[in-house]
């Protein structure tokens, strides 16, 4: 993104967060499926990444009407979740616990281990809710953000979510230790909560996702295996009414192989969690950006695999 667009997009959220929770929310929620229409029926590239994306959850039997269609109500819910972030800060308690369900037997069976647990999310649903919702059950928790630029608009995205109730440390920069922070953290039995379906880097770890070759962070299996936390994967589908967290079973550290080879099984059944929750709620998956590394140029695929 250009300055210029940093600085646009900084103004854009600026005024997001300023003007969109003063608006009555029937009159915020039809503003933003009108955006969402509008960009859907202007097919852009992350409209089109985004049924590029889906073709691959939907099948090879999915028509073409049938991805569109996915594709709108996909947008739609990409716009809500920036509707309801927004909005979030002027919630009241009872609004935050009222518009999200979720059963966290596990999450206080394995909290009561003492060697706290880790939270893996896909970019599903509006996880800046699901972060507060959370908060006020009970649980705080400690987060990444990515180091957006320009520095202001990260700072907003740090002052936003610390005001949900999270602890929030920077993906780069900083101290330069976030993985011992957050091993820490994990130490000291609490829960972290980690966005991981997304890192088309040299540090991604391999997985196949939906039949095809793609990388995810090794942060939330890596952290397990070092600390002997939990490891559990949640989704979070919007049912129309209610967010529908989802706590899928802990992945168990394996018992035998090296420390590369747990974490590769760890994050390839991570990835089959979300792949079984994507399917069933395909438009609630947020990727508007390209996962496969058949979507990748070739001057970026070698960059990952370090071919020079």
């Amino acid at each position: 993104m250009t300055e210029v667009g940093q600085r646009l997009a900084d103004t854009g959220y600026a005024l997001g967060w300023s003007v969109v929770k003063r608006l009555p929310e029937p009159v915020a929620g039809a503003v933003f499926r009108h955006i969402a229409d509008v960009a859907w029926r202007r097919r852009g590239g992350g409209v089109r990444q985004l049924e590029a994306n889906l073709r691959r959850v939907l099948g090879p039997d999915a028509t073409p009407e049938r991805v569109r269609e996915v594709s709108r109500e996909g947008m739609r819910s990409y716009l809500r979740y920036y509707q309801e972030a927004f909005r979030l800060p002027v919630w009241d308690r009872e609004t935050v616990l009222a518009r999200m369900e979720c059963d966290v037997t596990l999450l206080d069976k394995c909290s009561a281990r003492g060697k706290g647990v880790i939270f893996a999310l896909p970019h599903m649903g509006n996880w800046d809710h699901a972060g507060a919702w959370i908060t006020l059950k009970g649980y705080p928790f400690t987060t990444v953000a990515e180091r957006l630029q320009p520095e202001s608009l990260y700072q907003r995205f740090v002052a936003y979510r610390e005001s949900l109730g999270m602890e929030v440390l920077p993906l780069t920069g900083g101290d330069g230790n976030t993985f011992g922070t957050l091993a820490r953290r994990l130490r000291e039995g609490r829960l972290l909560c980690l966005l991981s379906d997304r890192d088309l880097t040299a540090a991604g770890v391999p997985v196949t996702f939906f039949g095809e070759p793609t990388r995810m962070a090794a942060g939330p299996a890596a952290l397990a295996v070092q600390t002997g936390a939990a490891l559990i994967p949640v989704t979070l589908p919007w049912d129309g009414k209610v967010v529908r967290g989802t706590l899928h079973p802990e992945i168990e550290v394996p018992a035998e192989g090296t420390r590369r080879e747990k974490i590769a099984v760890m994050t390839q059944q991570v990835a089959d969690a979300y792949a079984r929750a994507i399917a069933r709620d395909p438009q609630d998956w947020h990727m508007l950006q390209p996962l496969w590394l058949a979507d990748l140029d070739r001057r970026r695929l070698a960059r990952i695999e370090g071919v020079k």
